[in-house]
């Protein structure tokens, strides 16, 4: 497959994807949009979206931001959370946001800058600090990716997880100088443990007092340090603007994005990752545009990407709400993925989330199913405001047969053999006589299909 990748022409890949009887825009391709550049969307709004240009809608989809009204709320509700301060109900904090963004593409960056910039609130426990951080990948979302480093560096959450708080001229602390290369910017054979060492110099004197940066002067180390074979009196701001300013910086960057949303595995060529790290670099490294070159290509409207990603339990759950009207208890839904290992605002690691293939085996398959067994059970759930019955009675969708072929096309990313079709309505028909029993029977048996994992 690897080298099949490397034989697609780069022109064709990120050329914008054009409707044809081979590759019509339809419904799927319309879910696969919002699938992606968010959590999925519900029928009205797949609906429209196929009445819509591809094109025009992903510039909308780039464009959209929530209402001051909608931020007003959430930034109330964070108050309600943090005068608790217990870290840990920030993830129903922010799964609340999910459900009802308006702007989901956002949300979903700032999710991904949650796992590549990962910082647990196992071990900073400070509420408020661990929400400012949130803020601060929200606000930099599709943004200028190196002023956003920039504040990650000086950020009291990043400097407390991995101990820069402490980092002294007389002992250096270089955990954040080797994560700031590895693991943020350049990924591993792009520099050196000398180029280590001298940077996490340039970061001494950076401490954390009163839950803010502050920047100790007698404790920083001004002589000379060499980084990347350039020398001088580096600052600590000094070495992010080296480290982002390295070739290898929009690469590495695109080869994560592409995987975040495009494909698994395997990892794009260079052929193709080339391309977009120029253009990432003729942007300044801001990442908005290159997103969009991404969610409008031929790449990403082939069948390279159609189904070719897992869905993460916040992408499951979120997505499979998202697209029936669905609302549910906050605090349960995070509970519950948690127990499927992805509690948010607790990444298990600096690396953040694997993801891929390692959200699936057979007892996160079990688990995944037993979850939405107990979402749909949940008395707190509601879809279209009601029942489970209710979002088909909104749409005049009736009948086992219409039902299924409804659901397959909101929740389902790739063709599902016949027989399963079959065996679904046939699900349906047996339960007909109690129809709430009946939908949730179809839903539950969708959850454990090979195909309701992908995305």
């Amino acid at each position: 497959m690897s080298q099949e990748l490397a034989a697609i022409s780069p022109e064709w890949a990120w050329q914008p994807y054009e409707p044809s009887a081979e590759q019509p825009w339809n419904v799927r391709r319309a879910a696969h949009v919002f699938r992606r550049a968010g959590f999925a969307a519900n029928w009205d709004t797949l609906q429209a979206a196929v009445k819509r240009d591809p094109h025009e809608l992903i510039k909308e989809v780039i464009a959209e931001r929530e209402t001051a009204e909608f931020q007003q709320d959430m930034s109330d509700l964070a108050s309600t959370v943090l005068a608790g301060g217990d870290p840990r109900s920030l993830s129903h904090w922010w799964l609340y946001r999910l459900q009802h963004t308006t702007s989901p593409l956002v949300e979903k960056m700032t999710l991904f800058w949650h796992g590549h910039f990962a910082t647990s609130a196992a071990k900073v426990t400070n509420a408020n600090i661990m929400y400012r951080q949130n803020r601060l990948f929200r606000s930099h979302a599709l943004g200028d990716f190196r002023k956003m480093t920039q504040a990650i560096a000086r950020d009291p959450a990043m400097l407390i997880y991995l101990d820069s708080d402490s980092n002294r001229k007389s002992h250096p602390n270089e955990n954040f100088a080797r994560e700031l290369m590895e693991l943020f910017c350049l990924g591993e054979g792009n520099y050196t443990e000398q180029d280590i060492r001298q940077l996490a110099r340039c970061f001494t004197g950076w401490e954390v007092r009163n839950d803010k940066f502050r920047f100790n002067r007698f404790q920083h180390d001004k002589d000379d340090k060499s980084i990347f074979g350039e020398s001088g009196k580096f600052t600590g701001e000094n070495g992010v603007d080296l480290v982002v300013s390295h070739p290898a910086a929009p690469r590495f960057l695109v080869t994560k994005l592409a995987r975040y949303f495009l494909l698994d595995e395997p990892a794009l060529p260079a052929t193709l990752i080339e391309p977009l790290a120029k253009e990432l670099r003729d942007n300044e490294m801001v990442v908005g545009p290159t997103v969009a070159r991404m969610l409008s290509s031929n790449l990403f409207h082939s069948s390279w990407s159609l189904g070719r990603k897992i869905r993460s339990p916040v992408e499951l759950a979120v997505g499979l709400l998202r697209g029936l009207d669905g609302t549910t208890n906050a605090e349960v839904l995070a509970n519950d993925l948690e127990n499927l290992d992805q509690r948010l605002f607790f990444p298990p690691n600096v690396k953040g989330w694997d993801g891929g293939r390692t959200w699936i085996n057979s007892a996160t398959l079990l688990g995944r199913a037993n979850f939405v067994r107990r979402l749909l059970d949940n008395d707190k759930t509601r879809f279209a405001k009601g029942k489970l019955p209710a979002i088909f009675e909104k749409h005049g969708i009736e009948g086992g047969e219409d039902r299924v072929n409804w659901l397959l096309d909101v929740l389902i990313a790739v063709e599902v053999p016949n027989s399963v079709r079959t065996r679904l309505i046939q699900l349906y028909r047996k339960s007909a006589g109690n129809d709430e029993v009946a939908c949730r029977n179809i839903v539950h048996t969708l959850s454990t299909l090979p195909e309701f994992q992908l995305s």
